[in-house]
């Protein structure tokens, strides 16, 4: 029918464009709806008459299309289902049922309404020959599409060869074949059944056209294919035949290669019973795998793999080893060259080395340097191995989480390869290196196994001289590396992995050790680092000391040694600028440096009640902590400030239960913990703090605090308290003593069971500081609190009686006070 011969009407209906799909009037399609828009689309329609306009989109790409990316012509869809998924989504099951031309878009929110009139058949009808030419013509074009490319179902079939009406064959056709969307979108907006027709038979004799090219194209590929099957098989009989005559270059000559190899590495010829069995079992399996080699096709996977596999074998050292230089006096004499201090790291090698010599099969040596970050561990290490003669090799395990970098992976596995240890011992060539396993502490464990497991066996003496990694899977003997390992703190080390180390700590360096740490070492390097020399660039003692002092406040020297690299980059501008030498000076750091960054500690001006000097290590280095104890009229409220931890929390509640079990000896009222707010304050509050030994410091300021008597400023403390009042070690000892000596304090209360530690503390600070070891509060009291000497007038007065402790021995104290 023309579209002159009947009138148009024009309809308001939801619109839902569609990306790479085209549907035709007549056909049920079902798909998937996801955007939001044309969610809301369907929900409108659903409401209305169950009617939908759908339309393609010109770029499937676009996700949010705009009026211009819609096609004009679409079709009417009556919705026959929906079926609703999570989310604003739904599965819509639509039939066509007529063409449809856009005429207007009059809104695009919530969703697109369209204005739309149908479109009607154009051109004159023809007659019924040649529609009935058309669709013969047609129906050899699909048998013959069908019997070179995908097949069609046969109800396809069926419904094409029953057609009679030309127009609804090619939107069949067109919906049936795999088609571009663009191609499907021509067909159908042609209206003329006679040029649709048409189309849809040019389009199925180019898919044909491009069928029989692929077509050409596998046939060519399965040519090639059958050629290199056939070349193979050649080749394959010409190995045969020259190993039936025993040519030279037969295929055997590969694993003869690797036997021969194998043979000349003499494994399982000595050591003792256990080595001799795994070196024996390790020979087999390599003969076993070469014999292997020679059977498989030369270019197979699996060959690869196991000449893979053969090759990590044969680069392990397994005869190789290093003569180790037992003189402990050149041994001395490199680590005192490379390093400064570290005496009982130094120590430690120097016994090893005299073990060593007395018994050469002596194993099992694995030690731990344990310290704050910059202090040398790693350095160290290397010291070591040049001091015995061993090679070095490093093995970094920070961040390592997969149990294969330690055991390797299986070698069945895509990209297999040893683990790195296995991998570290090919790397130093010999059997016996000093292998140095840093950051030991920052291991981690997943889903993929935990290597802190597996470093089990690696570190145990008793199993590591036969140890298998996943890739090699022949035990390889490990016992006669030196392990060292490094670690910042031994808390995230697991119990079992620690237990087969010998711990060794690095405490921090003193104020003196970092000095001569910088001029013998720090400042050469830096020099010939920069270019310079100690002619070109004079800098002094006194510029070292500032650095230390006021620029820079760490365990280690690393922050030292870039403060020296600064003067040194300052130097080398004004030489190249023309000077010939450059001096510097402790008054040039600020002009070079900027201002100071860190005060010196110092202790307090005067002695003040309630106010008490601790003690504390961080993680760089010793520092003196202030502690401050206010008591104002109240309810018995306790105030703690300054970001403590739990820890410090509970030093302070057992300090107030100490007061308040002594307050009869010490002069206080009974009921000050209800009349009484006391306020303990640490400051710098900001920064959080907590451990455990601040119990003394704490009980002593609050027993100021409470009784009025001022503290020794020039007193420091450091220890834990029980309810009981008696005092607990503590550790750090080196770098609290360092802290206290830098601020000036002449007296430090330790505790009696950190007597032993004192001949740790660098000499100096032993020579300038007067300790006193306390087992009880009463020592600390006696030693810290300024009491008046006064003599007792009557029993009665007790809080004068306290005074009589500055003259009594301190063992005796607790009796006089009990009495």
């Amino acid at each position: 029918m023309n579209t002159k011969d009947k009138a148009i009407e024009t309809v308001t209906i939801p619109l839902m464009p569609l990306r790479g799909l085209t549907v035709f009037p007549n056909m049920i399609v079902n798909f998937d709806v996801g955007r939001k828009k044309s969610f809301e689309a369907l929900m409108a329609a659903m409401s209305v008459n169950q009617m939908i306009l759908l339309a393609a989109q010109r770029d499937a790409r676009e996700d949010d299309p705009e009026k211009d990316d819609i096609y004009e012509i679409g079709t009417a869809a009556k919705i026959k289902q929906i079926v609703h998924l999570p989310g604003e989504s739904a599965r819509v099951l639509i039939e066509g049922v007529y063409r449809a031309r856009i005429t207007d878009i009059i809104s695009d929110e919530p969703f697109f309404t369209a204005v739309a009139e149908p479109c009607f058949q154009e051109g004159r009808p023809i007659s019924a020959t040649r529609a009935q030419a058309y669709i013969r013509k047609v129906q050899d074009l699909v048998s013959e599409y069908s019997d070179i490319g995908p097949k069609l179902p046969q109800d396809v079939f069926t419904e094409i060869y029953n057609a009679k009406d030309i127009g609804a064959l090619s939107d069949y056709i067109a919906s049936n074949l795999i088609l571009n969307f663009e191609d499907k979108q021509a067909v159908l907006e042609e209206l003329n059944p006679s040029k649709r027709i048409q189309l849809v038979i040019r389009l199925l004799q180019n898919e044909i056209k491009i069928l029989n090219i692929e077509r050409d194209i596998n046939k060519k590929v399965h040519e090639e294919i059958d050629k290199n099957q056939r070349e193979y098989y050649i080749r394959e009989q010409i190995k045969v035949l020259s190993q039936e005559l025993d040519e030279g270059d037969n295929p055997r000559s590969e694993a003869e290669e690797y036997h021969q190899k194998i043979d000349a590495l003499q494994l399982g010829k000595s050591g003792n019973k256990e080595k001799i069995e795994a070196e024996k079992e390790a020979a087999e399996k390599m003969h076993e795998q070469a014999d292997r080699l020679f059977k498989m096709p030369i270019g197979s996977h699996e060959a690869t793999v196991v000449r893979t596999w053969l090759d990590a074998c044969l680069a392990l050292p397994w005869n190789k080893q290093t003569k180790d230089k037992i003189d402990l006096d050149y041994a001395r004499k490199v680590l005192d060259r490379d390093h400064y201090g570290l005496d009982k790291v130094k120590d430690r090698i120097i016994e090893y080395l005299a073990v060593k010599k007395l018994s050469p099969n002596v194993s099992g040596q694995i030690i731990c340097l344990y310290g704050p970050p910059g202090v040398g561990k790693t350095s160290i290490a290397r010291s070591i191995a040049k001091a015995i003669g061993r090679k070095y090799v490093r093995v970094s395990l920070g961040g390592v989480r997969d149990e294969a970098d330690i055991r390797g992976h299986r070698k069945t596995y895509i990209g297999a390869m040893p683990g790195r240890i296995i991998e570290a011992l090919t790397r130093a060539g010999v059997s016996n290196p000093l292998m140095l396993l840093d950051e030991i502490d920052k291991l981690d464990g997943d889903f993929r196994g935990d290597p802190a497991a597996a470093l089990l066996e690696v570190l145990d003496s008793e199993q590591n001289y036969a140890f298998r990694d996943h890739f090699i899977e022949i035990p390889f003997d490990l016992s006669h590396v030196m392990f060292i390992t490094t670690a910042n703190t031994l808390d995230t080390i697991p119990e079992p992995l620690l237990d087969r180390m010998e711990v060794i700590s690095l405490s921090s360096y003193t104020r003196e050790e970092k000095f001569n740490i910088a001029k013998r070492h720090l400042l050469s390097k830096q020099l010939k680092k920069h270019g310079l020399n100690k002619r070109k660039l004079i800098i002094d003692d006194d510029v070292l000391y500032g650095l230390i002092d006021f620029y820079t406040r760490e365990a280690g020297v690393r922050n030292l040694e870039r403060e020296i690299g600064t003067l040194c980059r300052k130097a080398a501008k004004e030489i190249v600028s023309g000077k010939k030498q450059v001096r510097i000076r402790e008054e040039d750091l600020e002009k070079l440096l900027g201002p100071k960054r860190y005060k010196p500690e110092t202790i307090l001006k005067r002695d003040e009640v309630g106010v008490v000097t601790g003690l504390a290590w961080t993680s760089v280095g010793g520092e003196t902590m202030t502690i401050e104890v206010n008591v104002m009229d109240g309810s018995g409220k306790l105030e703690l400030t300054g970001s403590l931890g739990d820890v410090m929390k509970e030093s302070a509640k057992a300090a107030i239960s100490y007061i308040r079990c002594r307050a009869d000896e010490l002069g206080i009222s009974n009921d000050f913990y209800q009349s009484k707010d006391i306020h303990i304050h640490v400051p710098e509050g900001a920064i959080p703090k907590d451990g455990p030994s601040a119990g003394v410091t704490m009980a002593t300021a609050v027993a100021s605090a409470l009784t009025g008597y001022p503290v020794r400023r020039d007193v420091a403390m450091t220890g834990e308290i029980t309810l009981r009042g008696r005092v607990l070690p503590i550790g750090g000892l080196k770098e609290k003593t360092m802290a206290a000596y830098r601020a000036g304090v002449k007296t430090v209360i330790i505790p009696e069971d950190n007597k032993a530690d004192l001949e740790e503390i660098d000499k100096t600070v032993r020579e300038k500081l007067h300790f006193i070891t306390a087992d009880n509060m009463d020592t600390v009291l006696k030693s810290a609190i300024i009491f008046p000497k006064k003599k007792a007038c009557n029993n009665n007065d007790k809080k004068e009686d306290l005074n009589l402790l500055t003259n009594i021995p301190s063992d005796n104290i607790a009796t006089v006070i009990r009495q």
